[in-house]
């Protein structure tokens, strides 16, 4: 019981240590607990509803609800690997605790906060929606409870398994690839069902019938049945969950022990200077182009946004496909919006363009002797960009197109891409110097915004997307109503707003370089 209390008040200081002093993190921290208490009323209340299903359905939605629940546990705490300390055992492997003691205190920290009480409170909505007497409300609250605790520890086991590969470079590359391949794969019943594949009903049934033997489907099927096989099965999931919590001490014991490979040195390999030497002339423009591609290259958060922004689209176009060629809404429009979409992603990835530069910001800082100096480096920031966006939007126009069936669309909805994408580059110049906010260190692939500046990221986001949907319409709105010949003149509108956008954002940005380098610099 000390270390459980030692955990929990740890975990309360840490939360409370991110928001002396600071009126920003106080309003993120207080946005995150309103949205974690609004999902859990919402989440409960949307889980009892289901009492008023027939009970078969019930039982089928909360055995799918229950798997997905455990799915999230088990890859949310790895895109969050290297945020929240308390997922890293290297960073408790000087506490003078044994292993089992350390993993106690782990537990406590793992449910110690707004979100795992939000997952408690949405889970315990089952306790309504499923029990057929007072055996199913009996069994339900241990089902609950060991639901739960099966998704803690089995993300445990999984985020101290991979620990010292997650330090890695090369491991933060793999696991980008692999989240973002498990949401293409969770899409994929969405997909079949709006291409005309199956039933819906007889989908649901046929995953709630596999998903009935697995662990989660186990513990929902026990507050239904409210017997002794309901109890049986509480007694098979109890068990799983010792040994799951077992593995994960002996993967904590051997994770305490290991180097910690991401601290070896790095041979590092001279190459010649690339192509942009050879196309541009030599100067601050140049320097900045080079930077800007090295990063995309090796910044594994850059190619996730880059990544997402070509399958996003390309789900989209593949599951509209087949409305658009019945006759439904959409029609030649269609290719259009979506490619402007995929542009929209792309350029919201330099909605906070310095905040990735962090505290060596000052190093190009020292350089802006003029607004000139500070344009020009969002100059190329903007242009390594478009070296890379402009033949992507090409590739998704072109398999909007032909997904969508309207192959002519694919010029207008290319030229319109480019036209958002410049949009894009302009407004994010903007909200870069008047929303700035700091990047964790490269820790994580999926990393937004620093501890305590979430309500910044959130803000700078919706004003950047708001802004490159406003700023769009003069173009969208005709191509949306035929008038093909518009999408000619996007790309000079497009560039048009960028430079405005550019030049304004230079302007602001040279007379808050400290406040700018303060509000990057804070990244943890």
């Amino acid at each position: 019981m000390n270390t459980v209390a030692l955990f929990a008040r740890l975990k309360l200081r840490l939360l409370a240590g991110n928001l002396r002093g600071d009126l920003q993190r106080k309003l993120g921290f207080l946005l995150t607990t309103v949205v974690a208490l609004g999902t859990a009323v919402v989440g409960f209340l949307l889980m009892s509803l289901l009492r008023l299903a027939p009970h078969d359905l019930a039982v089928n939605l909360v055995i799918v609800a229950f798997a997905l629940f455990l799915l999230g546990w088990m890859i949310v705490p790895l895109l969050a690997f290297g945020l929240d300390d308390t997922l890293d055992p290297a960073k408790l492997a000087l506490f003078p605790l044994p292993p089992r003691r350390l993993a106690i205190g782990m537990f406590t920290a793992s449910v110690t906060g707004v979100w795992p009480l939000t997952m408690l409170a949405v889970t315990s909505g089952a306790l309504i929606a499923l029990p057929a007497g007072i055996g199913g409300v009996l069994l339900g609250v241990p089902a609950v409870l060991l639901q739960f605790a099966l998704c803690v520890v089995t993300s445990r086991l999984i985020t101290t398994a991979l620990s010292s590969a997650l330090r890695t470079r090369r491991g933060r590359d793999v696991l980008a690839v692999a989240a973002l391949f498990v949401v293409l794969l969770a899409q994929l019943p969405n997909l079949l069902l709006n291409r005309g594949f199956g039933d819906p009903g007889a989908l649901l049934d046929g995953l709630a019938g596999v998903l009935r033997w697995t662990p989660p489907g186990m513990a929902a099927h026990a507050i239904a049945d409210g017997g002794l096989t309901g109890l049986g099965e509480l007694v098979i999931l109890a068990l799983l969950t010792l040994a799951i919590g077992w593995l994960w001490i002996k993967a904590l014991s051997r994770a305490l022990v290991t180097p910690d490979v991401s601290t070896q040195a790095a041979s590092v390999r001279r190459k010649d200077s690339g192509w942009i030497d050879r196309v541009l002339p030599d100067g601050p423009l140049a320097a900045v182009v080079g930077k800007e591609l090295k990063y995309i290259r090796r910044e594994p958060r850059f190619r996730v946004g880059w990544f997402s922004a070509v399958v996003v689209t390309l789900i989209l176009s593949f599951s509209l496909g087949r409305t658009a060629g019945e006759g439904g809404p959409g029609g030649p429009a269609l290719p259009i919006v979506i490619t402007a979409f995929g542009a929209l992603m792309i350029a919201l990835q330099s909605g906070n363009t310095f905040g990735f530069d962090g505290r060596s910001l000052w190093m190009n800082a020292v350089t802006f002797g003029s607004e000139r100096g500070l344009g020009t480096d969002l100059a190329g920031r903007h242009l390594a960009n478009v070296l890379i966006a402009t033949p992507l939007l090409a590739v998704i126009a072109v398999a909007t197109g032909l997904f969508t069936g309207q192959p002519g669309s694919i010029l207008p909805a290319m030229l319109a891409g480019w036209g958002a994408l410049g949009i894009g580059l302009g407004v994010g110049s903007v909200t870069s110097v008047v929303l700035p906010y700091g990047v964790p260190e490269r820790m994580n692939a999926f990393s937004g915004a620093a501890p305590g500046q979430g309500g910044q990221a959130f803000a700078s986001s919706m004003g950047a997307m708001a802004g490159i949907a406003l700023l769009s319409l003069p173009f969208l709105v005709p191509l949306g109503f035929g008038l093909l010949w518009v999408s000619v003149a996007a790309p000079f509108y497009g560039l048009l707003v960028e430079v405005l956008g550019r030049r304004l954002a230079a302007r602001i940005g040279f007379a808050r370089l400290p406040e700018l380098m303060a509000a990057v610099g804070k990244a943890s």
